[in-house]
């Protein structure tokens, strides 16, 4: 599958399932849809670049069961759980397991369009923010140990004089350290630096 947004349906009312997929067919988006939450699972599809939309009750396995499922399968692809009227405490439930949102019947076409649109947005920020942090940490792993040293004094706050005494060396040397430290991290400025670091701990 190409990196084209694509939207998995779940949903075991046929009627409703086919109305959901000529709907985001005319919007543009590619779908696909299933009649369990099971035949999803089976199918082992690739989930970067999608969104699934589920009934939250459904024979077998039901929304919320898939979102815990998908969790611990380590997917990060957003769910949009529809809910009737009597379903609202299971929906939120599901919004404790991790769901994107919850839309509750009857919905009407715009409603459904703008969850869609917003989970795939948030999803390109997670994307844009994991890629963000693995080219961090690469740099960071091109940093020799003195390096690593010298911009952990940098990140503190420390002045050259400080992070000289506290390493042992001249503050000449730290200055060149500190040049490799910004060079090799495509710093330009101390706080850039600063925000770098911060990513790779939250990521570590």
């Amino acid at each position: 599958m190409s990196n084209e947004p694509v939207v998995f349906v779940i949903d075991d009312d046929e009627g409703a399932r086919h109305s959901l997929e000529f709907l985001i067919d005319v919007a543009g988006l590619r779908v696909r849809s299933f009649a369990s939450a099971d035949a999803f699972l089976e199918a082992r599809l690739p989930l970067d670049h999608a969104c699934v939309i589920t009934d939250v009750r459904m024979p077998g396995m039901n929304g919320v069961e898939l979102v815990t499922e998908l969790k611990r399968r380590g997917a990060s692809v957003p769910v949009i759980v529809i809910t009737g009227h009597a379903d609202v405490p299971l929906a939120i439930q599901a919004m404790r397991a991790g769901v994107a949102d919850f839309i509750e019947k009857p919905f009407d076409d715009d409603t459904i369009l703008a969850a869609i649109r917003a989970a795939f947005a948030a999803q390109a920020g997670r994307d844009e923010a994991h890629v963000e942090r693995d080219r961090t940490l690469a740099r960071l792993a091109t940093l020799s140990h003195r390096e690593r040293e010298v911009m952990q004094g940098l990140v503190a706050g420390h002045a050259n004089k400080v992070i000289a005494f506290d390493l042992e060396i001249s503050a000449r040397t730290v200055e060149v350290y500190r040049a490799n430290v910004m060079t090799k991290m495509h710093a330009k400025s101390l706080s850039e630096l600063v925000r770098m670091v911060t990513i790779a701990e939250l990521a570590g």
